[in-house]
């Protein structure tokens, strides 16, 4: 079989290797698709992870078919369409540093159980909108983070794949308002159609003014804060972080789930004065199969998020778009 992996700095090859072949507690999946994710161009730039370096398989957003089973597996059945955790093993984690990826003909899920590593998805969900479940689950980890509650007003920040996640996310947690703040009208628009409320452009609107307009006045120690309860950073930007503080009412949270490059210095009296909670969030401990349930609901909704299709033939050029800032906003690779 074929898989994607990286060879030297900068360098992917697909290559040939042996096909995998299920023991009595292990499935074999057949790829349909696969996302590709930022962390895979920084994977590709330090030449892969060690202990594998040079020799790093990509590919961690897989959603399959089963096409083996082991004598000693329940719950799952041949042909079933399924999603997986990459994350389970942490020693040999699909796609991230592990000697598996799932930009391959096929993948191998060892110890497979219903639920831990793997889950059964119904036969209409789109492949690609299938193989969203990993981000979405990021997504989710990220407002579950910030922990709100029915009737909150959101702002979360960046339309880009996390950012629209979150919008769904809150919306099936029952907030009241959600505002998406990005600086690409079409990214805007697309916000509005997966559930946001409103939208503001940061390229020509003064945010926190908006913000004062669709959330009210906030309690605060200063004037001039929004009734925001809740920001969410996913896009990973020292404005965004700035933005939200000089935002943030009294007893409001910032949940940061974009990655930042660079260190980001923070005005700590307005945080202190405020008691604003500043939170982080990393992966998905609990919520890579919670978030399963709500894909399968909205699927039109999260079908949205994936700008590109491109099939595994052309992984470079699906792997290249991805790293070009601006090409695209979610590449899903797919399989014939």
């Amino acid at each position: 079989m074929k898989v994607s992996m990286v060879t030297a700095p900068g360098t992917v090859e697909v290559l040939e290797v042996d096909t995998p072949q299920a023991g009595p507690r292990d499935v074999v999946v057949r790829m349909r698709a696969c996302g590709i994710c930022g962390s895979d161009s920084l994977y590709i730039s330090l030449g892969g992870i060690p202990p594998r370096q040079g020799h790093t398989p990509l590919g961690h957003e897989p959603a399959g078919e089963v096409v083996e089973v082991g004598s000693d597996v329940d719950g799952i059945a041949l042909g079933d369409h399924v999603v997986i955790n990459p994350m389970v093993p942490l020693d040999n984690m699909i796609g991230n540093g592990g000697d598996r990826g799932g930009l391959a003909d096929y993948l191998l899920v060892e110890n497979a159980v219903r639920g831990v590593n793997l889950q059964v998805v119904p036969d209409h969900i789109p492949w690609a909108v299938a193989a969203l479940n990993e981000p979405m689950a990021v997504a989710r980890h990220g407002v579950n983070r910030t922990k709100p509650r029915p009737g909150d007003k959101v702002a979360v920040f960046g339309a880009g794949p996390i950012g629209l996640g979150a919008v769904l996310a809150y919306r099936s947690l029952g907030v009241s308002h959600v505002t998406v703040v990005d600086l690409v009208a079409s990214r805007l628009e697309k916000a509005l159609q997966v559930g946001a409320d409103a939208v503001i452009n940061s390229a020509d609107e003064d945010v926190i003014a908006r913000l004062l307009e669709l959330h009210g006045d906030g309690e605060a120690m200063w004037p001039g804060r929004a009734g925001t309860d809740i920001y969410l950073d996913a896009a990973g930007a020292k404005p965004v972080v700035d933005t939200a503080l000089a935002a943030a009412k009294r007893g409001a949270t910032l949940g940061i789930v974009g990655v930042h490059k660079e260190p980001v210095p923070i005005e700590l009296v307005g945080v202190m004065t405020n008691e604003v909670t500043i939170v982080g969030s990393m992966g998905y401990p609990d919520e890579i199969f919670q978030v399963t349930e709500d894909l399968v609901a909205n699927w039109e909704k999260y079908a949205l998020i994936v700008s590109h299709t491109v099939p595994f033939e052309d992984v470079g050029g699906a792997l290249e778009m991805a790293r070009t800032p601006g090409a695209a906003d979610k590449v899903v690779v797919t399989f014939s």
